[in-house]
């Protein structure tokens, strides 16, 4: 009997692991690896393009998606973490869990008999990462090579980029204000999977030259406590026109999405010619698909 696998950060796969999963993310016809089964989706914090990605990757691998939210089950409250993912796991073949802290998809993937996939937690976002991964590959045909800025916050989005970047052998910068930048941990993480986290404070020279431009919102969902502080910090880190004409010609634009034009972007950017942000989004959905189909052994 195989290991169960757990996705709860890129490097949970190799290199080749993750080149296979894009591979699997392409393919216009899926294996029905979930055929009969189900796949519970657990929803801690709110969601738009997480929510229906996973839900309609599960129901293109033949499976079907329940989505609960968290007051539902009440994690830690009326039922542990663990004993939350041992219930769901004697009804589904998968569990993913958008959550707040980390430790509860840690929690929960330490005693599952099914694979966890972090859906998003305020250390990790790795499924993003694979759609962005996804979206350099088809407009570029391939990752490696290409440089991608970050223009931005160390936060989960750019950590899981900057991650899987180095397990692409992409290159990465990431360009913040001081007091904003990956942490030695980080650094040794990202050195890990292959990559070099180059940290610079200037948006001009993070840009120079990239193939991708790529930003998210100042204040994340549970920082609202540190809006002003941070409004302050980036005020000079906003992606408009000039600053994305200083990457390379073919460069592209992405963001997670939600965004705030006029804040961390201009609006002429965010629905520009160069956005990608829509494709982006979409290849959430084929992304899930891929690494859904790779967790759970599709040839």
């Amino acid at each position: 009997m195989k290991p169960v696998r757990h996705f709860l950060e890129v490097d949970d796969l190799a290199a080749e692991e993750l080149a296979a999963v894009l591979e699997l993310s392409a393919d216009p016809s899926p294996p029905a690896a979930l055929a009969g089964k189900g796949m519970a989706l657990l929803f801690e914090k709110p969601s738009a393009r997480t929510r229906h990605s996973m839900e309609m990757a599960v129901v293109q691998l033949g499976g079907h998606p329940v989505s609960v939210a968290g007051t539902e089950v009440g994690i830690d409250e009326r039922e542990s973490a663990e004993d939350i993912a041992r219930t769901l796991a004697c009804y589904h073949a998968a569990i993913g869990a958008r959550v707040f802290d980390h430790l509860l998809v840690q929690r929960m993937a330490a005693v599952s008999p099914v694979p966890v996939v972090n859906m998003l937690s305020d250390q990790a976002h790795p499924l993003q990462a694979l759609g962005d991964l996804l979206t350099v590959a088809q407009e570029f045909g391939r990752v490696s090579g290409r440089r991608i800025a970050f223009v931005g916050d160390a936060n989960n989005v750019s950590r899981s980029l900057a991650i899987g970047a180095g397990l692409a052998s992409a290159e990465f910068v990431l360009c913040g204000p001081d007091g904003y930048h990956f942490d030695r941990a980080d650094v040794d993480r990202i050195s890990a999977a292959g990559g070099t986290a180059e940290i610079v404070d200037d948006p001009a020279q993070a840009v120079a030259g990239a193939h991708v431009v790529y930003t998210d919102v100042w204040v994340s969902m549970g920082e609202e406590d540190q809006a002003p502080e941070k409004m302050a910090a980036f005020a000079d880190y906003a992606v408009d026109e000039a600053l994305l004409g200083r990457a390379a010609p073919d460069a592209i634009f992405l963001h997670c999405l939600p965004a705030r034009p006029g804040l961390e972007v201009a609006e002429e950017v965010l629905y520009g010619r160069q956005s990608r942000i829509w494709q982006q989004a979409e290849n959430r959905m084929h992304a899930a698909r891929g690494l859904l189909a790779f967790l759970l052994g599709a040839p």
